[in-house]
């Protein structure tokens, strides 16, 4: 499944984010890279709560919902984001050789389980279910759509995510109870960045591009570590949002 290396991304850092403020930035951004004004881009970004609603959804699917309901055209049915889940975006200009979406769909499905590895934890794939699992547990979700073949919309990682926030509705058409999060097979720290740096990583693996440099730490008088203003590199950037 690797790749060939020497290409760069650009790793964009949103913290979190509201989904329709998000969703608009990755329509620009497809756009420009369509245009090759310019290259791939990775977005990495926590989302306030919210239900989105793949063109699979049937009718009525998300009744008892009551956070924001927002309907997408990425495969897929209905899905949560919320605080504690790592989402990640791949703005992807597909090459000729990997104009395919099945395999892009098992290769967004690697990532996950690449970085699973690293916590010494087996995901898993299951036949005709797209996603990454955890024994009979899912832990990722991932939809797709694909315009003038760049990519858009992407996978999430449920990290420390309340997982209540599933019972409301079917996640992807099954049951409620059949989702897990990292915290509950792993030790994490508090914040998503140890997630975000290991996606990148095995995204980096993958699909062949060069690791950008991880952000720097600062540490406060209190000795308290904490994210720079400056990040650094051409890799881990802030972004403002538009």
């Amino acid at each position: 499944m690797d790749a060939g290396g020497g290409r760069e991304i650009d790793v964009r850092r949103l913290g979190r984010t509201d989904y329709e403020t998000c969703y608009e930035l990755q329509r620009e951004l497809v756009e420009r890279r369509a245009a090759d004004e310019i290259g791939d881009v990775l977005i990495l970004t926590e989302h306030d709560a919210v239900v989105t609603l793949g063109r699979g959804t049937p009718s009525g699917a998300t009744s008892g919902v009551d956070v924001p309901v927002v309907e997408i055209e990425r495969g897929g049915e209905a899905t949560y984001h919320g605080p504690g889940q790592l989402v990640v975006y791949p703005i992807l200009k597909l090459p000729d050789g990997r104009r395919d979406l099945h395999r892009y769909l098992r290769d967004l499905e690697e990532v996950v389980i690449g970085m699973l590895g690293e916590f010494q934890l087996d995901g898993t794939r299951r036949d005709g279910l797209t996603g990454v699992w955890l024994g009979e547990k899912k832990i990722c979700s991932i939809g797709v759509a694909v315009r003038r073949w760049v990519t858009y919309h992407g996978l999430a990682v449920n990290l420390h995510t309340d997982l209540s926030a599933f019972r409301a509705f079917h996640p992807c058409g099954l049951d409620p109870d059949v989702m897990t999060r990292l915290a509950d097979h792993a030790e994490l720290p508090p914040t998503n960045l140890l997630g975000e740096v290991l996606i990148v990583k095995h995204f980096c693996r993958v699909f062949g591009f060069e690791l950008p440099p991880p952000p720097t730490l600062s540490f406060g008088q209190d000795g308290e570590s904490g994210e720079s203003g400056d990040l650094g590199g051409s890799g881990f950037r802030p972004l403002p949002l538009l």
